[in-house]
């Protein structure tokens, strides 16, 4: 599982599996042993109920021996037989009995079911209540470790069967639903179990990105107080156990970390300079994290000015799509505050699968830019070729089929081509805030005097898309634009 790879978190989830897969070792060898014993005693329990010849007795005697010196005549064990009946008596109380009694047939083992030990019903006790945990016979839990428990109960919300489906568990993502219920889908998948901060959380924005944000924030186990400039979207939340702030002030001035997540520069500031704005209840010790996507400029101007009031600030936008956010599998790109990164870990954790420390404020909005970029551009070539292969007179399938099974497969082209094939531009990542994300990585480029033709080609055609009213469907919708292109005669040069 390359553990060396992973987060810390990760690699106590692996060592405790691998101390359980040991214990359970060693208790499936003793419990071989004891079937051994029940097997011996069963056998001279059907001795004795046959007639007494002397060949028998001398069998019967045989056997007897054996047993005693197996178990031991001072050791109280609890017999196959009295466990079947949920009796407490030890193996000298069932060897008194009649041998009419011993003779009888002994029930079905099914019944032999090993008890759940007082770990696992710590474990099952809070949050995690409402897991039904069912051992078999092959799943011994008996004095096991409760972190593994804790690790394997976090995994699904369907009763665990077998330990060494684990693996397994780890690289299935639940079915998507494209919902920003708070039932988003669990990211311990990849970051195994989470322990909330206990600091208060505040959350300004609930966007496509920000609801699956909240959603996971709120699934953790994280005290989270949100705020949205459209206040119904706030309901789900106040429902599943948020609170709502009224200002964005009250929400930074009442917890100990916010984080916000809007669309574009303008509302990021906005959001900080305006009526009721972050700002006005910054005071020392109170933490700000931004997860806009935004140029470098403007996280610059708001971290110096939420430091002006003894704050600490940290940027961390995040890539992905609402799918992504709601799985808790996003990437994280932060730069700023070192320690505010680190207070930051089981929020991290719990929204994303992987996050990055960048430096000074404002190499995370140049490194979003940037992946931006490449894939809107990317974006904009997979349209140009489906537009294509359909002009000529190829199959749009067959294209796609082709490409899956080539160095360019990735679930990205493959989602968003399906999409395209069925026409359905439904939102996942908003077509207007890719093509902001282009402008502003083209304005980097200016700025730095670096050439970006490839990316100011791609804008230039979610430009014409946005004219076509595609603004709040998918990125994928700038097949539209190319779609209404003219198209000269086959043979012809436009």
């Amino acid at each position: 599982m390359i553990k060396i790879n992973k987060g810390k978190r990760f690699q106590q989830a692996v060592d405790a599996v691998e101390e359980f897969l040991r214990r359970a070792k060693g208790k499936d060898q003793t419990s071989s042993h004891n079937s051994a014993d029940d097997k011996n005693r069963r056998n001279s329990s059907e001795e004795r109920s046959r007639p007494n010849s002397g060949d028998e007795k001398r069998k019967l005697s045989l056997s007897e021996g054996k047993v005693k010196k197996n178990m031991g005549e001072g050791k109280k064990r609890v017999s196959s037989g009295s466990s079947e009946r949920g009796s407490k008596s030890p193996l000298k109380r069932a060897q008194e009995q009649s041998p009419r009694k011993r003779g009888r047939p002994p029930k079905d083992e099914k019944d032999l079911t090993i008890p759940e030990s007082s770990t696992v019903k710590g474990v099952m006790t809070g949050p995690m209540a409402a897991f039904k945990w069912q051992p078999t016979v092959s799943e011994p839990v008996k004095d096991a470790d409760p972190h593994f428990h804790h690790f394997l109960l976090s995994q699904t919300e369907k009763p665990a069967v077998c330990y060494q489906a684990i693996t397994k568990k780890l690289k299935i993502c639940e079915e998507e639903t494209g919902s920003t219920s708070i039932q988003a889908a669990d990211s311990t998948a990849v970051n195994g179990s989470i322990t909330p901060t206990d600091k208060k959380i505040g959350f300004l924005g609930l966007g496509l990105m920000g609801s699956g944000i909240v959603s996971n924030l709120l699934k953790m186990g994280h005290t989270v107080t949100v705020w949205n400039r459209t206040a119904e979207k706030c309901d789900l939340f106040i429902q599943e156990g948020a609170r709502l702030g009224r200002t964005p002030a009250e929400v930074v001035s009442t917890c100990d970390i916010t984080f916000a997540c809007v669309s574009d520069p303008k509302a990021a500031k906005d959001l900080v300079l305006g009526p009721s704005g972050v700002l006005q209840g910054i005071r020392p010790g109170k933490c700000y994290v931004d997860m806009s996507t935004v140029d470098a400029d403007t996280v610059t101007e708001l971290a110096q000015v939420i430091v002006s009031r003894g704050g600490r600030f940290l940027e961390a936008p995040v890539s992905g799509n609402q799918q992504l956010s709601n799985d808790g599998m996003l990437v994280i790109l932060a730069a700023g505050d070192r320690g505010l990164y680190e207070d930051c870990s089981s929020c991290f954790q719990a929204m994303g699968k992987t996050s990055f420390f960048l430096g000074e404020v404002g190499n995370a909005a140049k490194m979003m830019l940037i992946v931006n970029m490449v894939q809107g551009s990317f974006m904009a070539t997979i349209a140009e070729g489906l537009t294509l292969a359909q002009v000529t007179g190829q199959s749009q399938q067959t294209l796609l089929d082709i490409l899956n099974q080539g160095q360019l497969a990735s679930i990205f082209l493959d989602q968003k081509c399906q999409n395209i094939l069925q026409g359905n531009f439904k939102p996942d990542f908003y077509l207007k805030y890719i093509q902001k994300d282009l402008r502003l990585a083209i304005a980097l480029g200016d700025a730095v005097n670096h050439p970006t033709p490839m990316a100011a080609a791609a804008n230039e055609v979610y430009k014409r898309a946005k004219a076509l009213d595609q603004s709040d469907n998918d990125m994928s919708a700038v097949v539209k634009r190319l779609w209404l292109c003219p198209h000269p005669p086959t043979g012809t040069r436009a």
